[in-house]
């Protein structure tokens, strides 16, 4: 699963929301109350911190088995549907622009409930609620850029770490956050 393309950096843009908007509506379009809510995630939903220009969207479905009955809606969207692609119960799309051939958006189906969702919509949270955290998020993802700058799946290799780690103080937030007093 080779991911040979050069990883791109640039500052946080508004237009990335509106891009996540405008495309979870596409998908509730065409997949009706199959679809439960869409997210967007991934470092475009950070912002004040560089990201790769591609929009991670986390829509969540009511089941799977419906979802890939569905798939030819998702396609007919222009989505390129990968599957698993790697991770066990997700099914994954990537959207690029027709002219470019450059990816705009990452689509990352769960069903509502699966253990991955409350990882990254934690991660998300926690790094919008700690400006210090999403900077040294930006830092190790600059570091993985110049360390890998033309293969997507290294990149992603050398931030692991910090992310698993950043993770866990994600989710130990997201449980304090949710304590009765």
């Amino acid at each position: 699963m080779s991911e040979r393309k050069q990883v791109e950096l640039v500052p946080h843009d508004p237009a990335w929301a509106v891009r996540a908007r405008e495309a979870g509506e596409a998908l509730g379009g065409a997949l009706g109350d199959l679809l439960v809510a869409v997210h967007h995630i991934g470092s475009t939903a950070i912002p004040a911190i560089k990201a790769k220009p591609i929009v991670d969207l986390m829509p969540l479905v009511t089941s799977l088995a419906d979802l890939d009955a569905r798939a030819h809606k998702v396609k007919a969207l222009g989505y390129e549907w990968r599957g698993e692609f790697g991770i066990a119960g997700r099914r994954y799309c990537t959207l690029a622009d027709p002219q470019t051939g450059k990816r705009l958006i990452h689509v990352h189906f769960f069903v509502e409930g699966w253990p991955d969702v409350e990882r990254h919509l934690s991660f998300r949270d926690y790094l919008r609620a700690h400006v210090d955290e999403a900077r040294e998020y930006e830092a190790q993802k600059l570091r993985a850029a110049v360390l890998h700058p033309g293969d997507m799946l290294a990149y992603n290799d050398v931030k692991g770490p910090w992310i698993k780690a950043c993770e866990r103080r994600a989710l130990a937030w997201m449980l304090t956050r949710h304590q009765p007093f």
